[in-house]
């Protein structure tokens, strides 16, 4: 079809992506303001990180509900909807005077936040055929390229004038730049175009003999497997690192290590889909997830651990867009926004799950062996499911992404 993989898909491509890279930012926020607002209100490191945690609780719900929203008004509308959302919630988090009230706004925000994620991957993808893959990687990519981008510009004005004019920046920001961007993206896809890709999509759910629901609730269960696992090091690489004597300095960087590794991944992930679809993409980047996890066992020192971080970066960050290449290549387009925001809230609940999971395992054993060998369980689990999937007909064509004749 011409709609597919045009120069017009290319240029929206690239305007979705201006819209993530400013829209997610608000899940990154609270990270860069979190020193500063524990010496304001005076609290200590955990009631500090509140903020974040209803951020993200924001952030997966927001992917199911605005999901629904995209798929019966389409993207202009859920992103302005999601920017007044924002920057409603911005401007009040100048006011407040104690962390719970921005806690209860951040979480407000996250849910803004999130139609820059989900819902953006699954308009996006109607446009693409042959280069969906690779579409869907670029898109997933602009919240790694948000929390990269972003926290160096605050830098000076957390500086010179405090967290609260960061989020005066940002409501500006939303304003004048996601919306206005937004009636750029109004155009819709012919049902022409739109039907001949859900009767490939038919086409190739038929073959492995499954109902669209059941392949939503497996993918939703491996999503939580896969995030449970690669939260694992996420999120408590710095406290791992202390507890070798290495510092939090070190963590510091093995977790952007992580981040630049997971844009890359996603991007050779992205093209790899084009090539073997998205299955075989999501085995081999849980695979090699899981390899990364079983290298921090027997490996402590701290060349060994800048290189097994950089390796599991370059093994995990392609993981939860193969999610929607998924969707897209077996379900109707019609149910995108619905079905892809509902796993991805499933894999954002399987970040803080593993999260809040890895760090009472640590209470209970004394060290994080037992959390790392907890997330390859989990990560046992994911394999499983796409195992499954495969099984399920040996002869079918999983590469999924060729036009119907």
């Amino acid at each position: 079809m011409k709609e597919h993989d045009s120069l017009y898909s290319w240029f929206r491509l690239l305007i979705a992506l201006f819209v993530a890279t400013v829209g997610n930012i608000g899940m990154w926020v609270v990270v860069i303001i979190l020193p500063d607002i524990q010496q304001e209100f005076t609290i200590d490191r955990s009631t500090a990180s509140i903020p974040f945690a209803l951020t993200m609780v924001g952030f997966a719900i927001g992917n199911g509900v605005m999901g629904r929203v995209v798929d019966h008004y389409g993207i202009t509308k859920t992103i302005i909807l999601a920017a007044i959302i924002n920057t409603v919630g911005y401007i009040a988090a100048m006011q407040v005077n104690n962390v719970y009230l921005l806690s209860i706004l951040q979480f407000f925000i996250g849910f803004g936040t999130a139609a820059s994620f989900g819902p953006l991957i699954a308009d996006t993808s109607h446009w693409f055929l042959k280069r969906r893959g690779i579409a869907v990687a670029l898109i997933a990519s602009g919240n790694y390229f948000s929390g990269a981008i972003w926290p160096p510009l605050f830098n000076s004005a957390l500086q010179s004038d405090g967290w609260r004019d960061v989020y005066g920046i940002l409501a500006l920001a939303t304003i004048f730049i996601m919306i206005p961007l937004s009636f750029l993206l109004t155009k819709k896809i012919s049902e022409e175009t739109s039907r001949a890709s859900d009767a490939a999509s038919e086409e190739r759910r038929a073959s492995v003999n499954i109902s669209p629901r059941m392949l939503t609730i497996l993918l939703s269960i491996a999503g939580v497997g896969c995030c449970v696992a690669m939260s694992m090091p996420q999120v408590h690489i710095v406290a791992f690192c202390i507890d070798l004597g290495y510092g939090p300095a070190v963590g510091a960087e093995m977790l952007s290590l992580m981040l630049i590794g997971g844009i890359i991944s996603r991007l050779i992930n992205g093209l790899l889909a084009d090539k073997l679809g998205g299955v075989y993409t999501l085995l081999i980047g849980s695979t090699l997830q899981c390899i990364a996890l079983f290298l921090y066992l027997p490996f402590d020192g701290l060349v060994s651990l800048y290189i097994v971080s950089a390796v599991f970066g370059l093994s995990q960050g392609g993981i939860v867009p193969s999610y929607a290449i998924i969707i897209r290549e077996y379900l109707p387009g019609v149910e995108a926004g619905t079905r892809v925001g509902f796993v991805m809230m499933c894999t954002i609940m399987g970040m803080a799950i593993g999260g809040w999971m890895s760090g009472w395992i640590y209470d209970i054993t004394g060290s994080y062996a037992a959390a790392f060998w907890n997330g390859i369980i989990w990560n046992f689990l994911n394999i499983a499911i796409v195992l499954f999937l495969i099984n399920r007909n040996r002869n079918s064509n999983f590469r999924g992404i060729q036009p119907a004749s």
